[in-house]
């Protein structure tokens, strides 16, 4: 079987209505894929334990499960990414959001945030917002086949189910990775624009975000972790940005072998929610002013059983989109601290969406 006969396959997968996701690990050349056979929406149960997880950012609302046993699988080789992706423009498109409004709304947002983590509150929080684009003709595999070949360092993913809706994204960032006993994640903060030629520096605000988050990590695994190893930190690029990264390893403690349990300890991270974790999740829901479904939440092979071993290999869906029609709901947002300037928290989150435009338009 080779890409085209997945792809086949894939669309009639869409043709019929019926769950399915493929995806593209980072810096592998895969292509791999779960068609579910039947339309029922799964949740992870003691019986359905296995397949590919997608959960939102609210815990309160639950996973969906594209199970392994209710499903075909296939993978094959593709071609190596070149890091450009075609010519090819997807026909017309036009903003549907005001931008202005957006701004607007979203600078107010950031002031209140500061204001509230200067009274000691919170430390920090993550914001986020969406824009929307219209199109006049959506072909997701199309838009896949786009962000596999510019993000071959991402985790690429178009994900389907008929009673949910329609996902897309490049991820940069791992939540978790767990082989057996032994695990690995890490802490990704901070952004700045890729400059080809340029060295990456940092201001303070960035460096201290992104202690925070590895500070966290550390202490929240500690507790279920017999040892737990921290890389230096250093420059990650991710596309056409940016980010400060630390890598954070170890062993499970004897007893520890049930993944929801790390999840829980896990998600969601300050990257995407904030410090103190309770509190910066109270002011999101109260504050952000729209529900942002799986934006921040995680995705991924979950208890995944291959030569004697069972792995999961999950994700956090950031620089993703969701296709609702002709719509195109760009989600972004950035990390708030006290030292944060608001006009340039907007020119960040701008930034993230041109990595999302840039493929599309």
């Amino acid at each position: 079987m080779n890409p085209e006969d997945v792809y086949t396959k894939i669309q009639e997968q869409l043709d019929q209505k019926l769950p399915f996701v493929v995806y593209k690990q980072s810096g592998k050349d895969r292509l791999q894929c779960f068609l579910q056979q039947n339309g029922n929406q799964y949740e992870v149960t003691d019986d359905l334990n296995s397949g590919f997880i997608f959960a939102p950012f609210d815990k309160a609302n639950k996973a969906i499960l594209i199970p392994s046993d209710k499903s075909l699988y296939y993978e094959v080789t593709i071609a190596p990414a070149s890091g450009q992706h075609t010519n090819t423009s997807i026909d017309s498109y036009k903003e549907v959001s005001d931008t202005q409004e957006i701004k607007e709304r979203y600078t107010l947002l950031v002031n209140k945030a500061i204001d509230t983590i200067k009274t000691g509150s919170i430390k920090k929080v993550v914001l986020s917002r969406k824009e929307e684009v219209y199109l006049s003709d959506v072909d997701p595999l199309l838009i896949f086949k786009k962000l596999i070949s510019k993000y071959a360092q991402a985790f690429v993913y178009l994900w389907y189910h008929p009673k949910v809706g329609m996902w897309l994204g490049a991820t940069p960032e791992t939540l978790l990775e767990i082989k057996n006993d032994q695990f690995f994640t890490m802490a990704l903060a901070g952004t700045q624009p890729y400059q080809s030629n340029d060295i990456a520096t940092w201001g303070d605000k960035e460096i201290e975000e992104q202690e925070i988050v590895t500070a966290f990590i550390v202490s929240a695994l500690s507790p279920i972790s017999n040892s737990i190893v921290t890389s230096k930190t250093f420059t990650h690029r991710a596309g056409t940005l940016l980010h400060l990264r630390t890598d954070i390893k170890g062993d499970l403690a004897s007893g520890v072998s049930d993944i929801e349990n790390v999840i829980e300890v896990l998600h969601p991270t300050p990257a995407v929610c904030g410090l103190p974790k309770d509190k910066a999740k109270s002011f999101i829901l109260s504050n952000e002013g729209y529900d942002r479904k799986f934006y921040t939440g995680y995705l991924g092979e979950f208890n995944i059983h291959n030569d004697k071993k069972t792995t999961s290999n999950l994700l956090v869906n950031l620089r993703c989109m969701e296709v609702t029609n002709k719509k195109i709901h760009l989600y972004i947002g950035g990390g708030i601290t006290k030292d944060s300037d608001p006009d340039k928290e907007w020119e960040e989150t701008v930034r993230k969406t041109a990595t999302m435009k840039n493929v599309l338009f």
